[in-house]
């Protein structure tokens, strides 16, 4: 068996990545990707995530405009940069200038002039920006309003359901001791959202208030024309302090029991279960979540297909389903209550949404017709009376946190999340993962002391609350709102899925949903819509197969917490398995990464990595066949490797 190029191991695809153009100035830089800004730092100290130019479609896809005449002026104290950019498909097109300067006492300006070369239909363009939330998170900012009026404000700690701030002219916050940045915004009023509720690691401020139509025509001819501008104010004799490198790993006590942890089928994929499920059972799934949906033509087949393949893996049978019907939902629960009798009542959870809520409501726009979710609950309860019940949402954290539920007829609260609804590069995927605690935190605060769940989650778009559906991806690329997503395939899913279940876990979710066994967000390979690179050609398990068997085998231990002095680099959970502890640790980054854990009686080692990435696909007890002993305290981690350690 050939090996795949290392670009498919690690991201699942050979779309080839522009590696981020560093700019810097004295102590001022900024890595320029995409034509963009990222990590916006000052003496290694971060003051902001992104500062983009961006251009948005009628379903808020953002372009990927093509960049001509790129200049770049680089020198000690100073860079300077220039280009032309175009964005289109086939119904319209817009071009934009950019300039972008820099120099060493701290000062950036970013700005962007765009003209329509057609009647233009967008739901955004202009700027955005991006504040980070580590250190910014329910802290102290400064606010300059559009008619230059001041006021203390503050960054939400918990997560926002609207936006926590209006009429913006400019922010001012601290990023270290004694440093402050002001980033102030013209050519328009900005606004800013809490990106967390997408689990993006950010707060957004952007141009063009929600509450103004959506999307809006830029006429022929029409020009947008906008200004980020910062600049930095330090107390006399303050110091930026200096990171270490390498992560240091801390065990901590016990923090509960680790969750247990299923995937979810859709009827598409039962059929494939059902044919991998030898395999499958070896991953062990806790529960699977089946996806019923009349409105896409489910019925009693459906029903009794997924059942098959549920059972077939051995998960517990769990079901979601939506409700249709505006007047006629009563009857319409009842119904499905019948034939889910007639199949021998087999779920154990039920999860009902009604169908208005699989769509999303801008703040400031008229909630559609929709029944009481009380009345939704009662029906359900008294059509399923031997199952525990669940409501919330089957979209995503975001529309949970806008549409809180009432908690009173439910046993616990459900909701998804999705990895990439911004941007879609690699670093966003698994940046996201910092935003988890701060969702944790805030249902907790609004779920009734109810128990929560969340999933089916996947680095792919499950469903398209903001558009007509998630993007087609054909060319098996990296891109916002995928619903194939290529990563799903490579070692970045494996330490995406670890990431993601220890910060779940730690926040006290009483059960999560993973991606799925088979189809477009599996965990062993199977033919699809597009093609799947190598695994096309000799099948086998993607590496999150490892990584989620490892996990479920977990569930019901007591949860061990580990602490991670580089939390958004490298994630780890740990559980006593039979008395003994274990530990999960991902690398969450392209690079390398040093680990070191003092001694906690761990004395053996198995990682999953690129240079095993053809046993991984065969074998499905690759952890234990890859287990050495270790000697403490340290090791390395590759790009986007896991590890295991026990005693």
């Amino acid at each position: 068996m050939e090996a795949p190029s290392r670009e498919v191991m690690l991201y699942g695809t050979d779309e080839p990545m522009a590696e981020p153009v560093l700019l810097k100035a004295g102590a001022l830089s900024a890595e320029m990707e995409g034509g963009n800004l990222r990590f916006v730092r000052y003496d290694g100290c971060e003051m902001l995530r992104a500062i983009s130019f961006i251009v948005r479609d009628k379903n808020w896809g953002t372009y990927l405009p093509r960049i001509s005449h790129l200049q770049i002026d680089q020198k000690a104290d100073r860079f300077t940069v220039t280009y032309d950019a175009l964005a289109e498909d086939a119904n319209q097109s817009l071009r934009y200038g950019v300039t972008i300067t820099g120099s060493a006492d701290g000062r950036l300006e970013f700005s962007g002039e765009a003209q329509a070369l057609s009647e233009f239909l967008t739901d955004r363009t202009g700027f955005v920006v991006l504040h980070p939330i580590a250190g910014v998170s329910g802290k102290p900012c400064l606010i300059e309003s559009v008619d230059g009026r001041t006021r203390a404000g503050e960054f939400p700690k918990l997560i926002n359901p609207v936006q926590p701030m209006l009429d913006l002219r400019a922010l001012t916050h601290e990023f270290a001791p004694g440093f402050k940045v002001t980033c102030r915004m013209e050519g328009d009023t900005f606004e800013m959202e809490d990106q967390r509720n997408w689990t993006d690691a950010s707060y957004k401020t952007y141009s063009r208030p929600l509450a103004l139509p959506w999307p809006y025509t830029l006429a022929r001819g029409e020009r947008v024309a906008q200004k980020v501008r910062l600049s930095v104010a330090a107390e006399p004799g303050a110091a930026v302090p200096q990171g270490r490198q390498g992560a240091v790993l801390a065990v901590q006590g016990n923090l509960g029991i680790v969750p247990p942890l299923g995937w979810g089928l859709e009827p598409r994929d039962a059929r494939a279960t059902r044919e991998a499920s030898g395999l499958l059972r070896r991953a062990r799934p806790s529960h699977v979540v089946m996806a019923y949906d009349p409105g896409l033509g489910d019925d009693a087949a459906t029903l009794a297909a997924m059942l098959e393949a549920g059972r077939a893996v051995g998960g517990e049978p769990w079901l979601e389903a939506v409700v249709r019907s505006i007047d006629g939902y009563a009857e319409e629960i009842a119904a499905l209550g019948r034939t889910v009798r007639e199949l021998g009542s087999p779920f154990s959870t039920v999860l009902v949404s009604p169908a208005p809520d699989l769509k999303c409501t801008l703040p400031g726009s008229p909630w559609p017709p929709c029944p009481p979710l009380a009345d939704i609950y009662r029906e359900a309860r008294a059509a399923f009376p031997g199952a525990r019940l669940g409501g919330g949402t089957f979209a995503y954290f975001t529309e949970l946190n806008r549409k809180r539920p009432p908690t009173g007829g439910l046993d616990l609260v459900s909701f998804t999340t999705i990895a990439l609804m911004h941007a879609g590069d690699d670093r966003s995927a698994t940046g996201g993962l910092e935003s988890l605690p701060a969702i944790a935190d805030t249902v907790r605060s609004f779920c009734g002391g109810k128990p929560y769940h969340v999933g089916p989650s996947a680095i792919g778009m499950r469903t398209n609350p903001y558009g007509e559906a998630p993007m087609p991806n054909p060319g098996n690329i990296r891109q916002a709102m995928n619903r194939v997503d290529p990563r799903q395939r490579g070692l970045l899913a494996a330490a995406w899925s670890i990431g993601y279940f220890a910060h779940f876990a730690r926040g006290g979710a009483s059960a999560v949903t993973l991606a799925g066994g088979t189809g477009d967000f599996g965990l062993v390979h199977t033919r699809g819509d597009y093609p799947k690179p190598w695994y096309d050609q000799e099948g086998g398990l993607y590496p999150a197969f490892h990584a989620f068997k490892g996990l479920s085998s977990l569930a019901g231990c007591p949860l061990v917490g580990i602490r991670s002095s580089m939390p958004r680099e490298i994630q780890a959970l740990g559980a006593l398995a039979e008395g003994k502890l274990q530990v999960w640790i991902a690398n969450l980054t392209a690079t390398a990464q040093q680990v070191d854990l003092p001694d906690s009686g761990l004395r053996h080692l198995a990682i999953l990595d690129e240079h095993c990435f053809l046993e991984a696909a065969v074998d499905p007890e690759l952890m234990d066949a890859r287990e050495r002993p270790w000697t403490p305290p340290a090791f390395e981690l590759g790009a986007y490797a896991v590890a295991r350690l026990r005693a």
